[in-house]
């Protein structure tokens, strides 16, 4: 019987686009007006990759003057052709289906497919699932959202048993089959890595900002196989063939991992581990997450839900710091600065990712868990990248400050009810957070006016405003002991604020 080829992913609207809702491959990479990925941070993380992947297959440049002579505009006509070429390779449904392994169809025969679960997480509902809330239901997701669903699984499926058990290994003899999938590579064995990409005008911009170049590929030397190939030009059949090895082995594989090998079937999906990768301490790494190399181990940059990833920016851009050898680095920036150092518009920063736990062998997202993303736009790079610019020393300065603030902030807190004969350990970690959260609003104005030292203690006072409207939520004043313990510890903010020469922003 021959299977219908159906739902193209190169004509069918299915990626989630700010301002516009779904669009197809062919639309995002003819309309330059699409200003950016819309979906949750995962979905907008593997989109991104897959975007990359189909980019650098398509027009892969052999060095810095090569991607600066290509434009954004000349990635796009170079994908399109690419997509034409393979248009039959990215149907969601029929005899070579985009990403997916018929031979499931053959092998599961006892079990029924996977239910999809809430759709939002990459991950399938479990078995015995408990339903403690709306989120959890089983999701109904049309062809659009099955699409994001297998591209997001690719690379950051949860880690757990909720596979189909009792299925051979695809390979034979292969021996890294277990009853519980490793987590997805992108995703990380612990709670969730922070990944962060240039952004762009608009999502072609964006495509080209990140691409890599043969050159650097080769440089990073980590990709025995260099680029490799995209998996959908030839697919793996097993868990360590042949192509497995050299995808494992290449830079594509960082882009659409095939961590899981899926099908969809009826209204839910075949579902067991695909292949297995190291982790960062392995040496494994992608060019989007952020590690540091100083120590006896490799340490990465993880998530944290009560620490957005904007007030790790200058950890992110410590390379502008010429005499700083030390900290974190994420490639994925420092490669991309340094070949748009002369360019005089301003460019983005887009940080996040997922916080799971893990339990047993299994990742999930529980109590205060949660998506996280920061996008923060600085100044064109040939104003902060010369040696004459502060701009960068400016922004440490304004950031190490606004942690003492929160210190601040905690310590007042803590001793207000501390005088009281209260333990007030939770309240000054939430006044603390209620103070970063106020400070998230004018951050961006903080970042626009850090070209001018002045310009950036002018803005003090707004800072300082925050760290008593902070004080002030969680100390109140309505009884006399209460205002004489608010009177006592309230912030001193004399040293902070002394000599603001200009005009806050």
């Amino acid at each position: 019987m021959t299977i219908e080829n159906r739902f193209n992913l190169v004509d069918e609207p299915w990626i989630p686009v700010v301002d516009a809702g779904q669009v197809s491959l062919r639309q995002l990479f003819s309309r330059p007006e699409y200003r950016a990925l819309g979906g949750n941070p995962v979905q907008k993380i593997a989109l991104t990759k897959l975007l990359l992947a189909i980019a650098q297959a398509a027009c892969t440049p052999e060095d810095d003057d090569s991607w600066t002579s290509l434009q954004s505009s000349g990635v796009a006509g170079k994908c399109l052709e690419y997509l034409d070429k393979w248009h039959d390779r990215f149907y969601l449904y029929g005899e070579k289906p985009f990403l997916q392994m018929p031979i499931l169809d053959r092998l599961i025969k006892d079990e029924k497919p996977k239910s999809f679960g809430p759709g939002f997480y990459p991950d399938v509902l479990s078995d015995n699932s408990t339903i403690l809330n709306q989120s959890q239901l089983e999701g109904k997701p049309g062809d659009a959202g099955k699409a994001v669903f297998i591209i997001t699984m690719m690379n950051l499926a949860f880690g757990g048993k909720r596979i189909h058990k009792n299925i051979p290994s695809l390979t034979p003899n292969y021996p890294g089959k277990t009853v519980s999938a490793k987590s997805a590579p992108s995703l990380g064995n612990y709670v969730g890595y922070l990944h962060s990409y240039l952004t762009g005008d608009s999502i072609q911009e964006t495509i080209w900002l990140n691409l890599l170049t043969l050159e650097k590929i080769q440089d990073i030397k980590i990709w025995t196989s260099g680029l490799g190939a995209a998996p959908w030009e030839e697919m793996p059949s097993g868990e360590n063939c042949e192509i497995s090895r050299q995808l494992k082995n290449s830079y594509m594989g960082c882009l659409v991992a095939m961590s899981r090998f899926m099908l969809l079937k009826d209204d839910g999906i075949f579902y067991i581990e695909g292949i297995q990768y190291p982790s960062h301490k392995e040496g494994w790494f992608e060019p989007s997450i952020s590690l540091d190399h100083g120590g006896e181990s490799v340490k990465a940059l993880w998530l944290d839900v009560n620490k957005k990833p904007w007030r790790m920016l200058t950890s992110l851009l410590s390379f502008l710091n010429a005499g700083n050898q030390k900290g974190f680095d994420c490639l994925q920036i420092r490669l991309g600065f340094q070949r748009v150092k002369l360019r005089e518009k301003p460019i983005g920063v887009w940080s996040g990712g997922l916080k799971v736990r893990g339990s047993s062998g299994d990742q999930s997202v529980k109590q205060d868990d949660d998506f996280i993303e920061s996008h923060v736009i600085l100044p064109a790079p040939n104003l902060i990248t010369g040696q004459d610019s502060k701009w960068f020393s400016s922004l440490s300065e304004e950031m190490n400050e606004l942690d003492s603030l929160s210190k601040t902030v905690y310590g007042a807190t803590l001793n207000y009810f501390k005088n009281q004969n209260m333990d007030a350990k939770e309240q000054g970690a939430q006044a603390s957070n209620l103070f970063w959260q106020l400070c998230e609003r004018r951050f961006q104005d903080l970042v626009n006016a850090c070209d001018d030292a002045e310009q950036a203690r002018a803005m003090r006072p707004v800072f300082a405003r925050f760290v008593l409207k902070a004080y002030d939520t969680y100390c109140p004043r309505d009884t006399a002991r209460q205002l004489a313990a608010w009177a006592k510890n309230l912030p001193n903010l004399s040293k902070y604020l002394k000599n603001p020469t200009k005009e806050a922003a």
